[in-house]
């Protein structure tokens, strides 16, 4: 024997689906007032509509990131066995 320990391969890290809902919903922010505007809706309308939608993504943002710490902390997560309470 070389003396040497197996190792467990590094496992990969999981996909930031979170990140992907964010950018999308940043994305959002500044198509949605663009869109409006084309369509013949007032700056003012536009501006306050990419205000809320932002206001809306940064709270959906911290959520998001809070619920994730959360559940690294508790070692949750989703489980693939296990038993459901049913009544």
């Amino acid at each position: 024997m070389s003396g040497r320990r197996p190792t467990a391969p590094e496992p990969h890290p999981a996909p930031d689906a979170a990140g992907d809902v964010v950018r999308w919903a940043a994305f959002s922010c500044i198509l949605v007032p663009v869109v409006l505007l084309w369509y013949g809706t007032s700056l003012a309308g536009a501006a306050g509509t990419a205000l809320g939608l932002a206001a809306v993504t940064t709270v959906c943002r911290f959520l998001l990131r809070r619920s994730e710490r959360g559940a690294t902390v508790r070692g949750g997560g989703r489980h693939s066995k296990g038993s459901t309470p049913v009544d």
